[in-house]
């Protein structure tokens, strides 16, 4: 699959929050990057030799969209996470974010009914 870097997760999380042209994708990284234009536009073709981005260069302007869906990266993110820290434990990942966050009573209902569907 794809091992995405931080800026490639803010490329595509401007594109995923519907910014489509060069300009709207600037002014919506540029608070966190201080990229300037020319900056965002190499990632984009970068990220479009990556197959991470499409680039419609048939509209006017071009329309930058993310060719990947944020579901499938945060996927991959969980896999990497779980491999490389709990050697692919997925009981220990989560006992470990229990005790290391608070949940709500929602939550912690909609766990148990998870875990009771999953039949664990």
């Amino acid at each position: 699959m794809y091992k995405l870097t931080d800026s490639e997760w803010t490329v595509l999380d401007a594109l995923w929050a519907g910014n489509e042209c060069l300009g709207e994708i600037t002014d919506a990284v540029k608070p966190q990057t201080g990229w300037s234009r020319n900056t965002v536009h190499t990632y984009l073709t970068r990220m479009e030799n990556k197959g991470l981005v499409r680039i419609d260069r048939d509209s006017d302007p071009h329309k930058y969209i993310a060719a990947v869906s944020r579901e499938d990266c945060a996927k991959q993110e969980r896999k990497t996470l779980l491999d490389k820290v709990y050697g692919g434990a997925a009981g220990d990942l989560l006992v470990a974010f229990l005790k290391e966050t608070h949940i709500t009573p929602e939550e912690k209902e909609r766990l148990k009914k998870l875990l009771d569907e999953m039949e664990v």
